[in-house]
């Protein structure tokens, strides 16, 4: 099994910079990934769009012996809310676990927590090796930026899905626990990964 880490129940204030908006989301616990989804040498999996990443958690479920989380049919992806399987974290949990419950930007000086331009030498570096947060989750800045399960903004951008994080090639500037990003779930570049999420019960209860 994946190395996962139990997240409390809490509550987190997102916002949008770009319409002036913010909002307040409730969560229930649920449990996030230590790490983000690694390949060869311990190394973030980079050019994964949300769609691979989709298709990345149910191939993960299967070889876990879990409940897929998603239906896919074509274009079309539905998420099990029941589902004990892997799963993308939504918006508002990412950045919840992010600074591990409090409002903080980061969870440490950025060099201590995170590979950036300015330490990075241009490329993706092995996951673990900058200091956790409180809760014991690394890498959640820097890297590589992470897809959450969550539309954008369905009437301007349609089906454009959001990531998180910050990567290897960003300036100190955007990495940052609010920093919000947004592509088409077929779009995949060179720092960007997932990590994945599990449900601990029934959504909501």
């Amino acid at each position: 099994m994946l190395s996962m880490v139990d997240i409390p129940a809490g509550s987190i204030t997102l916002r949008d910079d770009r319409l002036g908006t913010q909002w307040q989301v409730e969560l229930a616990d649920f449990r996030l990934a230590r790490f983000p989804v690694v390949g060869e040498g311990d190394v973030p999996l980079t050019g994964v769009s949300w769609d691979d990443a989709i298709a990345l958690c149910n191939e993960l479920s299967a070889d876990f012996g879990l409940s897929p989380a998603y239906r896919i049919d074509g274009s079309e992806v539905s998420w099990d809310l029941e589902s004990d399987g892997y799963r993308l974290p939504t918006e508002a949990e990412w950045q919840y676990a992010c600074t591990a419950g409090t409002p903080a930007y980061r969870y440490g000086d950025l060099d201590d927590i995170a590979w950036y331009a300015d330490n990075s030498s241009g490329c993706v570096q092995p996951a673990g090796l900058k200091a956790p947060n409180a809760w014991g989750l690394h890498d959640m800045l820097g890297n590589v930026w992470e897809w959450c399960w969550d539309l954008y903004d369905p009437e301007t951008y349609g089906s454009y899905r959001i990531f998180r994080g910050g990567g290897f090639a960003d300036a100190a500037r955007s990495i940052g626990s609010t920093v919000r990003r947004r592509s088409h779930p077929t779009f995949a570049i060179e720092d960007l990964g997932v990590r994945v999420a599990q449900t601990l019960r029934g959504w909501g209860s």
